[in-house]
């Protein structure tokens, strides 16, 4: 009994795999992106909707299953998903321009039964001649819509170009039983360069456009650049004119210290003129009296040999005051070039500097010759008065000069006996005494001349001794006999 229940048991174990497998192989199940097309025996009687069941001969089953009879019927799959066909069409506008339009068409078979039937008719099993069906359909609609267009029309209305084809291609597409999920145009290609040649004159405008717009952009930055360059001169120079005029400033208090100090010089020189011309006249009036009491009128005597010495001192005088004048001509001639070598240095210094340094280089010449001026005034004045004491007191001057000259007329006197070896003296001391006294007279015998040759000098050449001209000159005495 056990072995028998166990047979009983593989058996129906047997029968029920086996019935498995027959409803697996007979039960056909749709995917969501294909179609079944089922054919044979029955098969229109199963179909969905009755009124077509005549017109079919076979079963379309849509996303479920559906039992297939093996040997009497079959079951083939007609895949729905999304299809992609390249166009590569020759055409010729309207212009006669050949063209090369390069697109693309998404398409895939229809979801009604209708249009799945008539794609299962035509490309059950050939599937793969889908895409060259498609290409010669669209393809001889593109030739005919592109004849009809210009070549301007194709490139700004494409999309109008592919909603042309599509809708003219949709009822053979319907027929096919196909439908078109997009058309794209891609490009359009001119062997001829016909496009080319329409792109250029808005290549050129849109370059000119582009250089203009360059050139407006590097005019603003020139423009800002020489704004800034303009702003940065202007400080630059605002920065130098206040800088010149500090420094004239600066200049100008310089000058004035500078000022004060030869304005103090001329000031104490002035002071120590005044007190030397006050001194000068004392000592004249000194000398004078001096002269009167202990030389004038013993000197009356020896007038004659005095005119000659003081034609000699006044020979003297004039060359020493002839050697004075060229000195001062010369240091006079010298300070002028000095002083015109200054004038061009600072001259070119002001047209250097401008306006700042001139107004300094004023301020340093008026302060300078104000100093100048009065350094000059001052020793003019002191000059005056020097002048206009001698002029009021010509005898004590002229007394003070005899006396000054006479140790020199006395030692030309002596110069007679410089030779002298050695002199024989008659008569002893007292002989002695008549030498001494000779040389002194000789001396002495020529201040009167050179008293009026001062005064001739003082007066314009006029001569002394109140203008008498018989006044003779004494012979000088007859020189002592000396043996040698």
């Amino acid at each position: 009994m056990g072995l028998g229940f166990l047979i009983v048991a593989a058996v129906v174990v047997a029968l029920v795999f086996l019935l498995l497998l027959a409803f697996k192989s007979m039960y056909k199940v749709a995917e969501p992106n294909e179609a079944l097309i089922v054919s044979g025996f029955g098969a229109y009687r199963q179909n969905n909707n009755p009124a077509e069941a005549s017109t079919l001969g076979f079963k379309i089953v849509v996303g479920k299953g559906v039992f297939v009879f093996p040997l009497v019927q079959s079951v083939r799959r007609l895949s729905l998903a999304l299809h992609k066909a390249e166009l590569i069409v020759d055409c010729v506008t309207t212009q006669g321009i050949p063209v090369h339009v390069r697109g693309v068409v998404v398409y895939k078979v229809g979801d009604d039964f209708a249009e799945i039937a008539n794609a299962a008719r035509r490309f059950l099993d050939k599937e793969n001649e889908m895409d060259a069906n498609v290409h010669e359909v669209f393809a001889g609609h593109l030739r005919q819509i592109v004849g009809s267009l210009t070549v301007e029309d194709m490139i700004r209305a494409r999309e109008k170009l592919a909603a042309e084809t599509r809708a003219s291609s949709a009822v053979e597409m319907e027929k096919l039983g196909l439908v078109i999920d997009s058309l794209q145009i891609q490009q359009v290609e001119d062997p001829t360069g016909y496009i080319e040649n329409l792109a250029k004159p808005f290549q050129a405008a849109v370059a000119a456009d582009a250089r203009i717009a360059a050139a407006e952009r590097d005019r603003e930055a020139t423009e800002k650049e020489q704004a800034a360059n303009a702003q940065k001169a202007k400080a630059v120079s605002t920065s130098a004119v206040e800088q010149a005029r500090l420094q004239a400033e600066a200049d100008r208090a310089k000058a004035v210290a500078a000022q004060a100090g030869p304005l103090s010089d001329a000031e104490a020189r002035k002071a120590v003129v005044v007190q030397e011309t006050e001194v000068a006249q004392l000592e004249a009036q000194r000398t004078e009296q001096r002269l009167q009491t202990e030389i004038v009128k013993p000197a009356q005597a020896e007038r004659d040999a005095r005119v000659a010495g003081a034609e000699a001192a006044r020979q003297e005088v004039e060359l020493r005051a002839a050697a004075d004048a060229a000195r001062v001509r010369t240091e006079a001639a010298a300070a002028a070039e000095q002083r015109k070598l200054l004038a061009e240095a600072e001259g070119f210094a002001t047209e250097r500097t401008g306006e700042a340094d001139a107004k300094a280089t004023r301020l340093r010449g008026e302060a300078e010759g104000s100093a100048i001026n009065a350094k000059l005034t001052a020793e003019a004045e002191g000059i005056q008065k020097r002048a206009d004491a001698l002029r009021e007191n010509q005898e004590a001057v002229i007394n003070q000069s005899i006396a000054e000259q006479l140790p020199q007329i006395v030692e030309a006197a002596a110069g007679a006996y410089k030779g002298v070896d050695h002199m024989i003296v008659l008569n002893g001391a007292e002989g002695m005494g008549g030498i001494t006294g000779q040389v002194l007279g000789t001396g002495l015998s020529v201040i009167p001349m050179i008293r009026e040759a001062f005064q001739s000098g003082m007066n314009g050449g006029r001569g002394s001794d109140n203008g008498d001209p018989k006044r003779s000159v004494k012979p000088p005495a007859k020189q002592p006999e000396a043996e040698q």
